[in-house]
């Protein structure tokens, strides 16, 4: 590899590695965010909580290596061509090879990291999550014998202990069931506790009432010696461990067991994880091409009515949600499954196309003034909003 060369892969690696790590933490936030229940509602440990969440991440890295890629070549080749770099390299006599070569090697990393997380560790990591949260819901003793505590067990079904009392024994019991339709019942027990017998478990409550209310309104209170209360149901099915295609392993995909339950009602849920899983890692190639057709050549990007690197992102936006839209639709339509393949192969060969003929991919002429009009708009209203809290502050002086 030449000198340029090297130095064109060191500052889009640079750049690339800066923009994986900022998105993969945005991204990585707001699926945590929406998993904080695992420790409010179950009574995890806040290590499991963590242990989740680092398991969250092999899932997301294929989705955002793309787009980090797409902003590394597109922000390198406009800051190579703002310095008069690329202009000083045709000058030169280098050939357009010169810059494309170290952009196609990063990409080509990028889509073989992303394919081996995609299909080796993601389904892993997945699995792995399952089995955390299920085992964290059916580990119902644990959560129930903190005394004071309102744990929601199922949907629709809450529990509180008063205290503990000698012999393994509870006090102060109050259940909340909502679960059937159209009928709240709540149960209230001086004292109770926790009975094993084989495979089932039981919250025998001692010394009780239960208020049974309907949606008409009608109240009833029926006052109880002992009352068994039945957890087994829950406590089995909080213990399965259920998983989707997407959580299959690709080995498993390529050959799934004629006796699992989910792959008899819908085969195609199988095939369609499988086709995605084969070409989502191609996007990272799609996106440093489309990059290289925005801002690759060395001409003057001053008359341009959008920069190039919004240009690449809006372009590359647009195409991952074409696919994404043909891999939700290849679920029930298995003739999608073409648009799942076409997708990448179309965008690489206009791309390619672009490159190859020395022309300069833009967006068309209506979304580049709507989007300038749109930030002119924005930048107004910010100036004009900036101006309105200098004049309050110089009155208030005044005024002091």
């Amino acid at each position: 590899m030449k000198v340029v060369e090297r130095y064109i892969m060191r500052r889009a690696l640079a750049v690339f590695l800066a923009a994986l790590i900022w998105t993969l933490a945005i991204v990585w936030t707001t699926q945590v965010l929406a998993r904080i229940d695992l420790v409010t509602d179950s009574g995890q440990s806040a290590l499991t909580f963590f242990e989740v969440a680092a398991l969250i991440i092999p899932s997301i890295v294929p989705i955002v290596v793309p787009f980090a890629l797409v902003v590394a070549v597109a922000q390198t080749l406009s800051a190579m061509n703002s310095d008069s770099e690329l202009a000083v390299l045709n000058a030169a006599g280098a050939s357009r090879w010169t810059i494309v070569r170290p952009i196609i090697l990063l990409a080509l990393a990028a889509s073989i990291f992303s394919f081996a997380v995609d299909n080796g560790v993601d389904p892993y990591a997945r699995q792995k999550n399952r089995e955390l949260v299920a085992s964290s819901r059916a580990d119902l003793l644990s959560l129930i014998i903190q005394e004071g505590t309102f744990r929601k067990i199922d949907d629709g079904l809450f529990l509180q202990i008063g205290e503990r009392l000698p012999d393994n024994r509870l006090g102060g019991i109050f259940v909340a069931d909502s679960r059937e339709e159209g009928i709240n019942l709540i149960y209230y027990a001086k004292s109770g506790a926790i009975i094993d017998s084989g495979d089932e478990r039981v919250l025998m409550m001692n010394d009780g009432v239960i208020h049974r209310e309907t949606l008409a309104g009608d109240l009833s209170v029926i006052r109880f010696t002992s009352y068994a209360f039945d957890l087994s149901a829950f406590m089995s099915a909080s213990s399965d461990v259920l998983l989707l295609p997407k959580d299959r392993t690709t080995q498993y995909l390529l050959n799934p067991s004629p006796n699992d339950k989910m792959f008899q009602k819908r085969p195609n849920k199988y095939l369609a994880e499988l086709n995605q899983r084969f070409s989502e890692w191609s996007y990272s190639l799609v996106f440093a091409l489309i990059a290289l057709a925005v801002a690759g050549d060395a001409r003057s990007h001053r008359e341009a009515r959008i920069h190039p690197l919004i240009t690449a992102i809006a372009i590359a936006l647009f195409v991952r949600w074409l696919g994404f839209f043909a891999a939700g639709k290849a679920d029930n339509v298995p003739q999608y499954t073409y648009m799942v393949y076409g997708v990448p192969i179309v965008a690489s060969a206009v791309a390619t196309w672009f490159i190859v003929s020395n022309r300069t991919m833009e967006l068309p002429v209506a979304w580049a003034d709507w989007m300038t009009n749109f930030a002119g708009r924005i930048s107004d209203g910010w100036g004009a909003l900036k101006l309105r809290f200098a004049r309050r502050g110089a009155s208030g002086q005044g005024a002091g």
